[in-house]
């Protein structure tokens, strides 16, 4: 093994690096406005409402201590829809807005380092009732999503995407989650990433506890070819880039 190199990447765990920042040259800490708190949509993009927070009662009654101990990844899922309502639950578990507290700040359903959130969630949809089978993006402000392109059979470049897993196309919907980076550099320099990487997992361990409540499972999935990833959510690998994914279907 590299022990040199091993070594300095167990230094990006620790949070040595804080010692030697001067947090004064930060843009928050310069008067520079707060990045948005989610991309907006393009100019023609309509807004598809998601079913709010009342439509998920169907769903009380699970409980947590229970929801805990079943948590498993799931890498097989039956041939089933999800609803637009089980959908919508979960993306509201994972990165709803529950207050928007100032300009580029807003409380969510789970936590975040200085409460910068710096996802986007996509949604590469296979079987979802109501939608059409593509690529689309929620925006949590609205608890709504965009058709970011249309996508007749997407299994090929998705399983390509990630190096060859194959169970990750039978699933209904892939959660994909970018970065924005400088949503969280803003506030915290160069001392940013290492909570970003937090924070992608707060917002994973919330989909497999809310997929217990619909009758569902997920994997989470930290093994995908860069690249290959970025060009099918088209983003630009620099200032937004994926992150992590996670396929979801009923069980």
């Amino acid at each position: 093994m590299d022990e040199k190199r091993i070594s300095e990447n167990r230094d990006f765990l620790k949070d040595t690096l804080r010692l030697v920042i001067d947090f004064r040259q930060t843009d928050q800490y310069q008067g520079v406005p707060p990045p948005p708190i989610q991309k907006p949509p393009h100019a023609g993009q309509t807004l598809i409402p998601l079913p709010k927070e009342e439509t998920f009662v169907e769903f009380q009654g699970t409980d947590l201590l229970t929801a805990i101990a079943r948590r498993r990844s799931h890498r097989r899922f039956l041939n089933k829809p999800l609803s637009m309502v089980e959908l919508s639950l979960l993306l509201w578990a994972t990165q709803g807005i529950t207050e928007i507290i100032a300009p580029g700040s807003a409380q969510r359903t789970v936590p975040s380092a200085g409460c910068r959130h710096a996802f986007e969630t996509y949604l590469l949809v296979n079987n979802v009732d109501g939608l059409e089978p593509g690529i689309y993006r929620y925006l949590p402000v609205e608890h709504a999503l965009v058709v970011e392109w249309p996508v007749e059979d997407m299994s090929s470049p998705l399983v390509q995407a990630t190096l060859g897993q194959a169970f990750i196309a039978t699933a209904p919907v892939t959660f994909a989650w970018t970065v924005i980076p400088y949503r969280m550099e803003w506030r915290y320099g160069i001392a940013a990433h290492r909570v970003i990487a937090m924070d992608a997992g707060h917002l994973c361990q919330n989909l497999y506890l809310s997929c217990e409540a619909i009758g569902a499972g997920t994997c989470a999935i930290a093994a995908y070819h860069q690249e290959q990833m970025d060009q099918l959510l088209r983003v630009d690998g620099e200032n937004e880039f994926t992150v992590y994914l996670a396929p979801v279907g009923k069980i």
